[in-house]
């Protein structure tokens, strides 16, 4: 058993025998969005119940009440109804144009027990969840859904997640697209809640989540409001989000934490037709810095179809560059990208206009297994599938120039 960790990264190798064509079959048909009839709850009772991670050895469980009276309070156990610990939180509640949210609650619990399952309650009422926490070493297993939205296709996707073992839930952008029709983020959380209270999500914005009107609401004022996550649009070298990320490469001793996956919305390599070009700023200003810290595996959404790279930088394969997923295929409203680009760049090895899922297995600190699951009516079919092997046993991180690392140390 590996004991090393991963430093996963939210901005707004070699490879082994890899499939390198699609696979030729009839796509099903669109499916309609999701209808959610009015269920009316005890004002007090626990709503849209999801957690996430918040630091070493702790969750933190968000949920939203009616009632703006209820405490913020989480009673948690290793035993069914048997709570030993209790930690109290902080909320919050925000309005959008003549739309009032209810209370939202985010309160941190821990420290807590690494691959241990705990039962706790919200609010001191209301149904009991229980959670599962992140093992501290290898194997750990991430589930990959971005562009989620509210259609049949969505439930799908949750239902084939539902049934694969996993400890972490990553989702690169654009989650409920309620698109300023504020009771869809409602109807989203409650949609989520059975896999979101039972395993931390780990989630990051996209456009879809900006709904600003100008004069009237400010940008991400709901997303804010109910997911507390990093966030910040701009990304050139002189914005925070650009300092923060070098402070945070610099910190990573790659003999503890021998792999790095970074998490964003719009892709850098993408050949599809769709949003071309949109990631190119923000790859300009950033992917040295990708570089230069031996990242091993982005993961972007925002193209509603699934995509995999060769090891990449700056154009152009490189053994010691970056595994880049596109896997916007959760099931949104809108839609598949089913247009690609030809001739197919040297650097994409499989594409494909499918709703889908990924599975990203470290399995320790030289291997990792990814497979992505399409969505073959209401199968789930491994579609594509390849073993990483991480930089740092490769030996590129000895290999990146004094350049590159003084890059990341530099004021």
């Amino acid at each position: 058993m590996e004991t090393k960790s991963i430093v996963l990264i939210t901005l707004t190798v070699f490879l082994s025998i890899s499939a390198t064509v699609r696979a030729d079959y009839v796509r099903p048909q669109p499916r309609k969005t999701l209808h959610f009839p009015w269920n009316p709850k005890h004002p007090s009772q626990p709503q849209q119940v999801h957690i996430s991670l918040a630091g070493e050895n702790h969750m933190r469980i968000s949920w939203i009440t009616d009632d703006k009276s209820a405490p913020s309070i989480v009673e948690y156990g290793m035993s069914p109804g048997q709570y030993s610990s209790s930690a109290e939180g902080e909320t919050t509640s925000y309005s959008y144009i003549f739309y009032s949210s209810g209370k939202i609650h985010h309160t941190v619990i821990g420290p807590l027990e690494h691959d241990t399952v705990y039962f706790y309650r919200c609010g001191g009422q209301g149904p009991e969840f229980q959670l599962k926490t992140p093992p501290a070493q290898f194997p750990v297993t991430f589930a990959v859904a971005g562009d989620l939205g509210q259609t049949g296709w969505t439930k799908t996707t949750l239902d084939h997640i539902d049934q694969c073992h996993y400890d972490i839930h990553l989702l690169p952008g654009d989650l409920s697209y309620a698109d300023c029709l504020q009771h869809r983020w409602d109807t989203f959380g409650e949609l989520v809640q059975p896999l979101a209270s039972a395993r931390p999500w780990m989630v990051t914005e996209g456009n879809h989540e900006k709904e600003k009107i100008p004069l009237f609401t400010d940008a991400f004022t709901s997303y804010n409001a109910r997911w507390k996550m990093p966030f910040q649009e701009n990304y050139d070298e002189q914005s925070g989000q650009y300092s923060w990320l070098k402070v945070d490469l610099s910190k990573v001793d790659r003999k503890k934490t021998p792999w790095l996956v970074v998490l964003f919305h719009v892709p850098w390599y993408n050949s599809n037709n769709a949003h071309q070009g949109e990631g190119d700023g923000m790859m300009a200003a950033m992917e040295p810095l990708l570089y230069a810290a031996g990242v091993d595996i982005v993961l972007a959404g925002h193209v509603h179809a699934y995509e995999r790279s060769n090891r990449v930088n700056n154009g152009n394969s490189d053994r010691c560059g970056t595994v880049h997923i596109t896997i916007g295929d959760g099931g949104n409203k809108e839609g598949l990208a089913q247009k690609y680009r030809e001739p197919r760049p040297e650097w994409s090895l499989f594409r494909e206009a499918s709703f889908g899922h990924g599975e990203l297995k470290i399995v320790n600190s030289t291997h990792a297994f990814w497979s992505w699951h399409r969505n073959d009516d209401d199968e789930p079919v491994r579609s594509d599938q390849v073993w990483i092997t991480s930089l740092m046993s490769a030996g590129c991180l000895e290999e990146k120039s004094y350049e590159l690392k003084k890059m990341l140390m530099a004021p």
